[in-house]
C-alpha cells in the first residue's frame, strides 16, 4: 500500500500545476465471451496513481489537493461469489480520500471538470454520459483535457520513492524470474515450458506479468507472441518478459541466450556488438541529455561493430545518417518505465516527446518513443538490438536504396543470428545513472555460465 502521506503529496503536486478539478476513471474488467467471464482486472495508470489501490467501477475528484471518492458499495449478493467485500467508506480512509459518494453522485461535479478517456468501452461510454459530452482522441486534445494531461506527464515522468520501492520490487522478481528461464532452457522443449517457468515464478511471488511476456527462438518478430516452438540446438532464445506489482508497478527485462549453452562464434560477434552499444548507452545517461542523442548513439556502435564484421559498408556516422543501422536495428532504443511498461504512451507523443517535437519520418528514428533530456528520477529502458527481419531485408525499396552499403554474402555467414535484445531498467540519477536491472548479467560469459548452471 502506497502510504496516505505519498498520495497527498501527489495530490498537491497536480493541484500546483493546475487550477481545474479532474475526475480520474479507475475502468472496468472487459468480459471474455459471456458477461461473468471477466479478464483480471488492472485500473487506469491515472488513477492508480493518485488513489493507490486497484479500485473496479470508481472514479475519483481531485481539486486544491484534495480526493471525493466515487463508487458503489457492493452488492449483499457478491459476497456469494467474491466473498466479503471493502467497503466505499472504508477504502475512502484507507487512501486518505476527504470524501465518498455513491457513483450516482458524480453527475453533481461535472462543472467545468477535466479528464482522461479510459482504454475500455464501458468506462468510456460511462465518461461521456456523465460528463455529457465526447471525449476527444489524444491527438485532438485541447483547453482543460490537455492541460490536465500536460500536467499528468509532468508529474509521472519521475518517480517519488514510494514509486521506485515498487518498480525495484517488480525487478527483482523479473530478475530472479530472468534466471530461472535461462537456467532451465536445457531441461526443457518448447518455448512454452520456458515461459511457463519465467511466469509460474512471478505468479508465485503475488504478481503478474507488465506486458505479455515474449520467449522465442524468432527473435526478429519483435513483439512475438506465440510459444509453439521446439527449442533446438543452435538457437537462440530472446526473452522480454517483466513482473508488475500488485499496485501496477512495472519492470522490463530482454535477454537473448543460447539454447545449447553456448553461443556459437558468428552468435557471439554480434552479440557483443549489441552488448557495447547497451553498455555505452548506459555510460552516456546523465540528466539533460537528450534521448534521442542516445539512441543516435546506439546505432552508430551497432553500425561500427557490422562495418568490422563487413555486414556493412562505409562510414559508421554516414551510414546512421542515411539509416541503413535501421535495416538490423529498426526500433528505438527504450521507453520511460513507471505504472505502464511503456509509461504514459496511452497519451501518445505528449508523454513521450518534448513540447514542439514531432516525431521524425526518417526509418531509424520513426519508432523512437521517447525524445526528450534525461532528468533525475525519470527511469528509461535501455535496449538496443540486432534483428534480421526477412519484410526490411527482402524490401525491393531497401534492396535498392542501400545495395551499396550491405555486403549481402558476408550477412549469409550470419544467419543463425535471428535476433538479439539486451534490455535493462536505468534510474537517472543527479549525477548519472543507476542500472536497477544489475543482478541479471550481460556479460556473454556470464550468460554461458548461467544456461550451464
Amino acid at each position: 500500500m502506497i502510504s496516505i502521506e505519498t498520495l497527498k503529496n501527489r495530490r498537491n503536486k497536480l493541484a500546483q500545476l493546475i487550477n481545474i478539478p479532474a475526475i480520474l476513471w479507475s475502468g472496468k474488467a472487459p468480459s471474455r465471451n459471456f458477461r461473468a467471464n471477466n479478464y483480471p482486472f488492472r485500473a487506469s495508470s491515472h488513477f492508480l496513481y493518485f488513489a493507490g489501490l486497484t479500485l473496479e467501477n470508481a472514479a475519483i475528484y481531485l481539486e486544491k489537493g484534495k480526493l471525493t471518492l466515487f463508487m458503489d458499495n457492493p452488492s449483499p449478493d457478491s459476497t456469494l461469489w467474491s466473498g466479503k467485500m471493502r467497503t466505499r467508506e472504508g477504502i475512502a480512509e484507507e487512501i486518505g480520500a476527504n470524501d465518498a459518494y455513491p457513483m450516482e453522485a458524480l453527475k453533481s461535479k461535472i462543472k467545468g471538470v477535466a479528464t482522461i478517456a479510459v482504454q475500455d468501452r464501458f468506462t468510456y461510454q460511462q465518461q461521456c454520459q456523465i460528463l455529457n459530452r465526447s471525449l476527444p482522441s489524444i491527438q485532438e486534445l485541447i483547453d482543460i483535457d490537455l492541460e490536465l494531461v500536460k500536467a499528468i506527464v509532468t508529474l509521472r515522468s519521475t518517480h517519488d520513492q514510494a514509486a521506485l520501492k515498487e518498480i525495484k520490487k517488480a525487478i527483482e522478481v523479473s530478475v530472479n524470474a530472468h534466471k530461472i528461464g535461462i537456467k532451465s532452457t536445457q531441461k526443457y522443449s518448447t518455448e512454452a515450458e520456458v515461459r511457463g517457468a519465467m511466469e509460474g515464478y512471478i505468479m508465485s511471488q503475488n504478481m503478474t506479468c507488465a506486458y505479455n511476456s515474449i520467449v522465442t527462438i524468432n527473435g526478429e518478430v519483435l513483439h512475438n507472441q506465440t510459444y509453439n516452438n521446439s527449442l533446438n540446438s543452435g538457437d537462440l532464445l530472446l526473452a522480454d518478459v517483466g513482473a508488475e506489482t500488485d499496485l501496477g508497478w512495472a519492470s522490463d527485462i530482454t535477454r537473448t541466450w543460447p539454447v545449447s549453452g553456448h553461443f556459437s562464434r558468428s552468435q557471439r560477434d554480434i552479440y557483443d556488438i549489441v552488448l557495447a552499444s547497451h553498455d555505452a548507452c548506459i555510460e552516456a545517461i546523465k540528466p539533460g541529455i537528450e534521448y534521442r542523442e542516445i539512441h543516435l548513439l546506439a546505432a552508430k556502435i551497432i553500425a561500427e561493430g557490422l562495418v568490422d564484421l563487413g555486414i556493412l559498408k562505409g562510414d559508421a556516422e554516414t551510414l546512421v545518417e542515411k539509416d541503413a543501422h535501421a535495416l538490423f536495428f529498426p526500433h528505438g532504443v527504450g521507453h520511460l518505465l513507471g505504472l505502464d511498461v511503456h509509461d504514459m504512451e496511452d497519451l501518445g507523443d505528449l508523454a513521450g516527446y518534448e513540447a514542439g517535437r514531432k516525431r521524425s519520418k526518417r526509418f531509424g528514428l520513426g519508432y523512437l518513443r521517447l525524445d526528450r533530456p534525461l532528468k533525475a528520477g525519470m527511469i528509461v529502458t535501455i535496449e538496443p538490438g540486432f534483428y534480421q527481419v526477412p519484410a526490411i531485408l527482402n524490401n525491393p525499396n531497401f534492396q535498392k536504396k542501400y545495395h551499396q552499403d550491405i555486403d549481402w554474402d558476408t550477412l549469409k555467414q550470419f544467419s543463425d543470428v535471428k535476433g538479439i535484445r539486451i534490455e535493462d531498467d536505468i534510474l537517472v540519477t543527479q549525477k548519472g545513472a543507476e542500472i536497477l536491472t544489475a543482478k541479471l548479467p550481460t556479460q556473454a560469459s556470464e550468460i554461458e555460465n548461467l544456461c550451464q548452471a
